[in-house]
């Protein structure tokens, strides 16, 4: 996560210094403070990542002098597919829309959240379809 948290953390630096010269550049407040906040947007994930890489220390993928062996083993479990994330997708999406087509179209987007959130958890809990 080395690698990682300094690319993020170099990029949130860079686009932070080039926000705040154009905010004191330009006088455009809309225009700095959109840059500032993605600078802020690179600096959270490579502040998590580097509290991680100090709390956890070297990674195989961080060693200058790591073998293809070292990096052998069990890698870990990955999620199945799933509908759920789709369904939750569209239900912020309908949720979204009643900004544009009246607040009628809340109870839809309310309806498709909850759905997916209770079938996400359910196929969760046990486990989801297996493929073979």
């Amino acid at each position: 996560m080395k690698v990682e948290s300094r690319l993020l953390l170099g990029l949130g630096a860079f686009i932070l210094v080039l926000g705040l010269v154009y905010l004191i550049w330009s006088g455009e407040v809309a225009g700095g403070v959109m840059l500032i906040g993605t600078a802020i947007l690179a600096l959270f994930p490579g502040l998590y990542y580097a509290y991680w890489h100090k709390r956890m220390g070297n990674r195989v993928e961080d060693l200058d002098d790591a073998t293809i062996e070292a990096g052998a083993g069990y890698i870990g479990a990955f999620p199945g597919s799933s509908i759920w994330p789709f369904v939750l997708g569209m239900g912020a999406f309908t949720l979204v829309l009643s900004l544009v087509f009246g607040t009628w179209f809340v109870i839809p987007g309310i309806a498709l959240v909850a759905f997916a959130l209770s079938g996400g958890t359910a196929e969760s809990r046990r486990g989801g379809a297996e493929t073979h």
